[in-house]
């Protein structure tokens, strides 16, 4: 099969630090040059991957979305028999008219307006993917859908049956109100557990971290920045819980999986995409605010770590993700 995939022109394939979907977008090209088929790749200029790449080119917007679906129309040339986009649906317009399936993979909430437009345009050869139920069953009404979850590369991550009686808790995320970092810092102070937050601050929430995080700053709880992969590894193993103590509606969360297949539990808020990556008393709790996220650290150790790793053998991992894919497009080339 002749596969053409798209990333977003913003970060390279695989990224440095920063980047879950474009480590997704690394594996899932590897993977499928692996087992046989032709992958050719739209991104970012300093991507290093094994496929056959057309780079973005970096210009000032609006500039830089006509380059960018010049770059997606010119690689479409080589006829594939699949086009797979991780990019903007509005990079698709060029090739929406033409008969080769295509596959847009919504990681973030659908525009629902655009998905319509796009379909009456693309008629049958448009389908889409979402990371999680949560974000599938906004689009099935629209479109033809299929839920593929995210994963993770089970061999970057080192499952910890146990861990120090005193292990930390993690938050590992962008520091910004959505993500609840200020969550993470109160239902630490409640339990006086040690807490180890990393992640990366935009700009426009440099005065978020220095309101409400930095002056809870202290040698119990430390912002430790970005982490690459293997000091990510080394962080999520070590934790007894990792927070996910969210207040917006998640599209999937791929830091769960990176935590549970370290073999670490996870705690957070059930909005969005969490309910379906943790279960209860199984690989972790969902809590309802800080005093339910303060009682299951009360209980963490009655999870079997294993469970956690378990959770993504058996649905979260590369070669599972690989599969479903798969799946989806000889189901989308049946029907073209």
């Amino acid at each position: 099969m002749r596969i053409l995939v798209t990333a977003d022109p913003f970060l390279p394939v695989p990224p440095s630090d920063y980047g879950g979907i474009e480590r997704i977008i690394f594996f899932l090209v590897e993977g499928l040059l692996k087992r046989g088929h032709e992958v050719s790749l739209a991104c970012h200029r300093q991507s290093k991957t094994s496929a056959t790449e057309s780079h973005f080119k970096q210009y000032i917007f609006p500039w830089n979305h006509i380059s960018n679906t010049l770059t997606i129309y010119q690689a479409a040339k080589e006829k594939p028999d699949v086009i797979h986009s991780f990019s903007r649906l509005a990079y698709l317009l060029p090739v929406l008219r033409t008969p080769t399936p295509k596959l847009m993979t919504y990681q973030r909430e659908p525009t629902i307006k655009q998905i319509q437009r796009c379909i009456s345009l693309a008629k049958e050869s448009l389908s889409f993917t979402g990371c999680s139920n949560y974000i599938t069953n906004q689009i099935k009404s629209f479109a033809p859908a299929f839920t593929v979850y995210n994963g993770v590369e089970l061999s970057k991550y080192t499952f910890r049956n146990n861990v120090e009686k005193d292990a930390p808790l993690v938050f590992l995320g962008r520091i910004e109100p959505i993500k609840g970092t200020h969550n993470a810092v109160k239902a630490a102070q409640l339990t006086g557990r040690k807490l180890l937050i990393a992640g990366n601050i935009a700009s426009e929430h440099k005065s978020y971290y220095d309101k409400q995080i930095r002056p809870h700053l202290s040698n119990r709880i430390e912002y430790i920045g970005p982490v690459n992969d293997v000091e990510k590894n080394k962080l999520l193993g070590s934790a007894c819980s990792f927070l996910m103590p969210i207040e917006w509606n998640e599209p999937f969360g791929i830091v769960m999986a990176e935590a549970m297949a370290c073999g670490t539990p996870v705690i957070g808020y059930p909005l969005g995409a969490v309910p379906e990556i943790v279960t209860n008393n199984f690989n972790g709790f969902l809590a309802n605010d800080i005093g339910g996220m303060v009682e299951a650290l009360r209980k963490i150790e009655t999870i079997d770590r294993s469970n956690c790793r378990k959770t993504v053998e058996d649905r979260f991992s590369a070669d599972k993700i690989i599969g479903n894919y798969l799946s989806v497009y000889h189901q989308i080339m049946k029907g073209a």
